[in-house]
């Protein structure tokens, strides 16, 4: 089992990136947040998990360790396969997933695509008791994102294919649409994408 991984990132894809470790490229599945904190060039360090199928060995890969236990929690669920875990998280932040089982907020939840009334009640009831406790604070992590926001933002659009000049008007028209508190930058992330696709 393959816990983490730990060199230069080679090439960022979509849906992926490659990490080169002692000269073996390893293709690592990520949620857009994921791929965003990451730099063609530059050395990082993903938290992962392999899924073992007759056919296949995916790595999928995660910015911390809290993300990487709920990913393989949510696939304790039944019905939920690591694509669906994955997409969870590609939606929501852990400790909002967290509250939302453990709140049996299905609205929240009924958000991922893929997740119907009945999926999100099926989670509610089977990780209710398994979740953990709710992380206190205030979202003070998100504040220490405030400055650096634009950057990584226009990083992930610029690693997911768009032009600079697009890059720069989808992180424009994201700082317009802020209004108190910066949100966390996979959810700023996901806005200037769903901006950028309805402008193509």
């Amino acid at each position: 089992m393959i816990a983490s991984v730990r060199g230069v990132v080679a090439a960022i894809a979509p849906d992926s990136a490659v990490i080169e470790v002692g000269g073996v490229g390893l293709q690592v599945q990520c949620a857009p947040g994921t791929l965003a904190s990451l730099r063609t060039g530059a050395e990082a360090r993903l938290a992962t998990s392999m899924v073992v199928r007759e056919d296949s060995l995916t790595l999928y890969g995660f910015a911390d360790d809290d993300e990487k236990h709920l990913f393989e929690l949510l696939q304790t669920a039944s019905g939920v396969g690591p694509r669906l875990a994955q997409a969870v998280l590609a939606v929501h932040q852990p400790e909002t997933v967290r509250r939302a089982i453990s709140g049996g907020d299905l609205a929240t939840l009924t958000r991922v695509p893929g997740i119907g009334k009945k999926g999100a009640e099926r989670l509610v009831l089977e990780l209710r008791d398994r979740i953990g406790p709710m992380p206190m604070g205030d979202g003070g992590s998100a504040g220490m994102l405030n400055g650096a926001w634009q950057d990584q933002v226009r990083q992930g659009v610029l690693a997911l294919g768009w032009s600079a000049a697009q890059a720069d008007q989808a992180v424009a028209a994201v700082a317009e649409s802020i209004d108190g508190e910066v949100p966390p930058v996979p959810v700023l992330l996901r806005q200037a994408i769903r901006l950028l696709g309805k402008a193509r």
